[in-house]
Order: structure tokens, then sequence, then C-alpha cells
């Protein structure tokens, strides 16, 4: 059994999907007959998930009139307003994390999903306790990710560098306290005063990997970036 909490990144600006996001918010877009953001929705349903929180920004208006309320998935949706700028997902996570601990107990983990990419992989299968502050799921390097992101090693920790690298799915799950003095970590990045503050989540994950609080598993199934037009035509060929 999973998390009975989620959050999904649906706040990006989707610019590199323009112009098919002028007037739709990427999350939205239609992929296999459906929204990106429905077959999270499915899947972490499938997964025991009761509560998903979706942080918006561009043409944030739309999500609830179509989402609804989740109860057509048996789930409670939450809408967070980031504001005109997105939060990136540091921030995101952050700014989320109040609505996030009153649908479970505060200390307890939570799924995060990007709201960008579709896969094959069942959160289910996700553990309901990190070991650590993370456990990330990794995948294959894409052609247009050739280097990678972290590395992975036999006991299952993950590594900021490694001989062989994996790239993040997007796919994790974490404790709060992976937020744990955060502005320390990050120090005066840019948008780290704003209130509320705009900041990355993936130096917050390499400080928690320095000191083997993250650990990971390698999904070989199918999962896709769904980054510009073309991939989501592929995908979509690919589905149907």
């Amino acid at each position: 059994m999973s998390t009975p909490a989620a959050l999904i990144f649906a706040a990006g600006l989707g610019e590199r999907m323009r112009p098919l996001t002028d007037h739709t918010p990427k999350p939205l877009l239609e992929v296999g007959g459906k929204p990106l953001v429905v077959w999270h929705l499915e899947n972490l349903a499938r997964a025991g998930v009761k509560h998903v929180v979706l942080n918006t920004s561009w043409l944030a208006e739309q999500f609830e009139p179509t989402l609804g309320d989740g109860s057509r998935w048996n789930l409670t949706l939450s809408y967070v307003y980031e504001g005109g700028v997105p939060l990136e997902t540091g921030g995101g996570m952050h700014n989320a994390l109040r609505v996030l601990q009153d649908a479970q107990s505060p200390e307890a983990a939570f799924i995060a999903v990007n709201g960008d990419v579709w896969t094959d992989f069942e959160f289910s299968r996700l553990p309901a306790q990190p070991r650590g502050a993370a456990h990330l799921v990794l995948v294959d390097n894409p052609v247009q990710h050739p280097g990678g992101d972290f590395a992975l090693d036999a006991d299952h920790h993950v590594h900021p560098t490694g001989a062989e690298t994996l790239t993040f799915s997007g796919i994790g799950v974490y404790t709060p306290n992976i937020l744990e003095n955060w502005r320390a970590v990050i120090g005066d990045a840019a948008g780290s005063r704003e209130t509320p503050p705009r900041f990355k989540l993936a130096p917050l994950l390499r400080h928690a990997m320095q000191h083997g609080r993250v650990t990971g598993e390698h999904h070989r199934g199918h999962w896709t970036d769904v980054g510009t037009p073309d991939r989501l035509a592929a995908l979509d060929i690919a589905l149907r």
C-alpha cells in the first residue's frame, strides 16, 4: 500500500510545448484519449492514495473545471495556486506541504510526480516510507538527456555522481524532512528570498544523497518526458 497523499507538479509554463500550451496547460494535454494528469490520477488511485494536491500556475483556472473534486477516481483533489510565476519543484513542494500534512499525519511520507511525464510504472510499487528522506524512481537515459542525473548503487542508494548514471523520472516518495534547513542548503539562489520562496528540489536531493539519505530503484519499463509536441504525438500514437 502506498502513502495516502500525493503531490502532482502541474504549475509549469510549458514553454517547449507551444503552441499547444498557449491555451491548455501541459498536464491537461491529451494523450491516448485522456489528459496526461489523468493517467497519474488513475495510477495514484490504484496505489491506494486518497488525497492528491495539484500545484498550479499557468492557466490554473482550467484544472478544477476539467478534473473536478477527484471523486470520479475516489480521490480528494486540492488545488494550490502558486501565482503567475511557478515556484519550481522545491518551492512548489514547500508551498504545498501544509495541505499535504493536513491530509495525513504531519510526518508521513508522500508521493510527488511531475505532471508532464507518462509511465507504465505502477505507483503501488513505491515504499510507503523511504529509508531516508526520499526514494526516487530512475530510468534509462533518453536520447534528449544522455548524461543522466544520478547514480544508483547495488544497495539502492542514489548518489549525485557515478560511473553510470540514470535519469530521474520525476517520480518519488518524500518525507517532509527533505525540506528541513532548505534555506541553508540552497543559499541565496534566485527566488529563495521571495514570498512564497521559489527554488529547485535538486540541490536538496543532492545534499541528502551526500548523507546517504536517498534510495532509489531502476524502472526498465516505459517512461516518456512529454517535453515537445513531437514526443506528445509519438506517445499518443503508441497509446492508441
